[in-house]
């Protein structure tokens, strides 16, 4: 309880799967949450994955029930399109500034899509990793929490076009719509401000941005989902053919002096299961999965075996040390290391896959103390305060079950601070 005999306040930054989690489990145990996310959906990157591992089951099977949860909250204020400006104050008692980005769409809006073709402007879909466009005015995507439509300002005309205010029937359309501030009191923040994935174009060698048919993992999800720019059928982006025999690399700058020193734990069974998604619609595709170690602990061993049991999956342990095109077939030649077998490996494929590491999101607010990160820059789980908190991947590299487990520490200690 808080000094005034009344339930503390406490602020979730991130609404991915851990604030989700952290900010239900803290409202639930009598705590009113403020829930700030920047995009304008929550879910965060659980929501663009097509599959969990090991049961491969869709994200929205265990995401459906916390957004559920999180709709019928009335203890819980959720902010889309909002960040974090500024914290100052001292423990039990911080002050806040958040500033609201404007949406464009207001309440009104019912999904009717009469907007959409009216607008003349296309932008690259961030959500399917540039794959695919929409228009200035767009769903996220197709489950997204708020139901309603957005408009970037980055690529919006404004009031110059005006044809989706002109064509919407129930007034849903404000172009003038001006940003603000609001200032708040909290007795304690969690930062959830999950992860990102590694940029693959800083790994030279690897050719990603430079061959259209070299992808990452994150775009591999989209790309086999129902709601990605294929529709989940898996392609090549070159041609759009389909796939007679794929690469899967593994540790794509992970563990490496040059790029990432760590391993980002989740990859190993990310990529299994991605072969999956392949062999499910060609079976009689051949895939290759180069890696150095296969880090599979407890309950995901079974699935790894699974997979090495299928004739098709061929595991090779070896470092890839670059991968090269024919510039006439747009096929890929990867080089690597064959550790077990001896000498070099030079197999051709018609795409290649790169499992990119996972790397902590930035935090830009002003806050009272320096937040206090590790040696590779994921925050540590109490800083230097007391109840300014991290959880879920903004402090290690974990899977989706593991970061959920962590918010649910993570509110209990957050609630320790409403006392």
């Amino acid at each position: 309880m808080s000094g005034n005999g009344k339930k503390g306040k406490i602020l979730v930054v991130g609404a991915g799967a851990s604030g989700i989690t952290a900010a239900v489990e803290a409202s639930e145990a009598g705590c009113e949450v403020v829930l700030v996310e920047k995009n304008p959906y929550v879910g965060g990157r659980v929501v663009q994955m097509n599959q969990y591992f090991p049961k491969l089951c869709p994200p929205m099977c265990g995401m459906e029930i916390s957004l559920r949860r999180l709709r019928a909250n009335g203890k819980i204020q959720t902010m889309t399109l909002a960040e974090v400006e500024k914290i100052t104050g001292e423990p039990g008692n911080y002050h806040v500034t958040i500033k609201q980005h404007p949406r464009f769409v207001n309440e009104n809006c019912t999904l009717c899509g009469d907007c959409v073709p009216v607008c003349p402007v296309e932008r690259p879909n961030a959500f399917n990793w540039g794959m695919d466009k929409t228009k200035a005015i767009y769903l996220p995507y197709e489950q997204a929490h708020p139901q309603k439509f957005v408009i970037d300002p980055d690529v919006c005309e404004g009031t110059s076009c005006n044809k989706c205010v002109e064509v919407c029937q129930y007034k849903a359309i404000d172009l003038e719509e001006k940003p603000s501030t609001v200032e708040m009191d909290f007795h304690a923040v969690v930062f959830a401000t999950g992860w990102q994935p590694y940029d693959a174009a800083k790994i030279e060698n690897l050719g990603f941005g430079k061959y259209p048919n070299v992808i990452t993992n994150v775009m591999m999800e989209r790309l086999a989902s129902d709601g990605g720019p294929t529709e989940g059928k898996i392609a090549r982006p070159s041609d759009g053919k389909g796939i007679e025999s794929i690469a899967f690399v593994q540790c794509a700058g992970s563990r490496d002096e040059n790029y990432l020193k760590y391993c980002s734990g989740v990859c190993c069974a990310a990529s299994l299961k991605q072969a999956s998604y392949v062999r499910e619609q060609y079976p009689d595709a051949q895939v290759y999965m180069f890696y150095i170690d296969r880090r599979t602990p407890g309950r995901l061993e079974d699935f790894l075996q699974e997979r090495e049991a299928d004739e098709k999956i061929t595991l090779i342990k070896g470092k890839v040390a670059k991968i090269e095109e024919d510039q006439a077939t747009k096929d890929l030649t990867v080089e690597a290391e064959d550790v077990l077998g001896g000498g070099r490996v030079h197999q051709k494929v018609g795409m290649v896959v790169l499992a990119t590491g996972i790397v902590p999101s930035e935090i830009n607010a002003e806050l009272p103390a320096e937040l206090v990160r590790d040696e590779h820059g994921f925050l540590v789980a109490e800083q230097g305060q007391p109840g300014l908190l991290a959880a879920g991947c903004s402090k290690r590299p974990v899977e989706v079950a593991a970061s959920v487990r962590d918010a649910v520490g993570t509110a209990l200690k957050a609630l320790q601070n409403c006392v």
